[in-house]
């Protein structure tokens, strides 16, 4: 078996595809928007609310390639309002 003398698995990083543009990055470097069980969808900046979820790249470009395909909405099996997609591209901004 492959690892380290201990038995152990290496550090796990936990990977994400992005809606927008398909590239893989670590969920840290993305946004997580997340339909709820009561569902209403929203911008989950700490990554741990309850639902259904999806990741978009910290990028207006990659946002604005979300909303065209209408990708979130897919993703979520869920409407999304135009409002959100805004919010997600001034959360980029913030980012640098």
């Amino acid at each position: 078996m492959g690892g380290s003398s201990k038995g152990l698995a290496p550090a796990h990083r936990r990977i994400r595809r992005c809606v927008g543009c398909g590239r893989e990055l670590s969920k840290d470097c993305m946004l997580r928007v997340v339909r709820s069980p009561s569902g209403e969808v929203s911008v989950n900046a700490a990554g741990k609310a309850p639902g259904r979820g999806a990741y978009i790249c910290a990028d207006s470009a990659c946002v604005r390639m979300a909303m065209k395909k209408n990708a979130l909405a897919r993703a979520l099996k869920h409407p999304v309002d135009k409002e959100l997609y805004a919010r997600l591209e001034e959360m980029c901004v913030e980012r640098g």
